[in-house]
């Protein structure tokens, strides 16, 4: 998919699945954002993220507990993403796998839920543990991610992190990825997530950061909320 197409598959879902503002004002709101952003985004991920971690903290240790009791292995799951540069950090999450379970990823490669693309996503994967699936569902396991965003090896708002498998570079488009920070959530994550196809997926990665603004990464958040209580696409 060139860049003229991606940008319309941005644009369709932007207006379309996410129920997002006209995308005019959203570029209009660009310049006068531009000037201030990077200070502003970094301001908004530590003070929320660490509000975020004070509220639930108390979840993160509830369903560390919950991990622990159900299966063997170790509460959290920590593995090496690409992060601003393609530079490799430390990725957290509540473990929702058996332990060692990310091992067998090739085996299950045939099953990819996103066959077009590098990126694989399971449905009914039968590694996941019982307590796994409502982690999933609910993105309870993704919660840990606010530490990666206070220590600045995450944003709020941004592309997903992706592990180095899944890496690819192929395409300026791909390379686009990491000229910025990843993300807790993106467009692709309050659009329906893994239902979109790794194309469009790409194209809304893009289309984001090159009309990011603070008013953009805003609406994505507020977007975020309900998109996690409904756990569309979310396995």
């Amino acid at each position: 998919m060139h860049g003229t197409e991606q940008s319309n598959a941005a644009v369709a879902v932007l207006d379309v699945e996410a129920g997002f503002l006209p995308v005019a004002p959203v570029r209009a709101a660009v310049a006068s954002d531009r000037r201030y952003y990077p200070f502003a985004s970094r301001l908004l991920d530590i003070v929320l993220s660490f509000f975020a971690l004070v509220v639930v903290g108390p979840i993160i240790l509830v369903a560390a507990v919950l991990v622990k009791l159900t299966s063997r292995g170790p509460a959290f799951f920590h593995q090496q993403r690409a992060g601003l540069n393609r530079r490799p950090f430390t990725m957290y999450k509540l473990r929702t796998m058996y332990d060692g379970a990310d091992d067998d990823k090739e085996l299950f490669r045939k099953f990819n839920a996103l066959p077009t693309g590098p990126c694989f996503k399971m449905k009914n994967d039968p590694r996941v543990t019982t307590i796994g699936r409502w982690l999933r569902r609910s993105s309870i396991d993704e919660l840990p991610q606010f530490l990666n965003v206070l220590k600045g090896e995450m944003s709020l708002v941004g592309p997903r992190p992706l592990p180095f498998d899944e890496v690819r570079t192929d395409s300026t488009d791909q390379k686009l990825r990491f000229t910025v920070k990843p993300g807790i959530t993106c467009l692709w994550q309050v659009s329906g997530r893994t239902e979109i196809p790794y194309d469009e997926w790409l194209a809304l990665d893009v289309w984001y950061i090159r009309n990011r603004s603070l008013s953009l990464d805003l609406q994505i958040l507020v977007k975020t909320v309900p998109a996690v209580l409904s756990g569309r696409g979310a396995y």
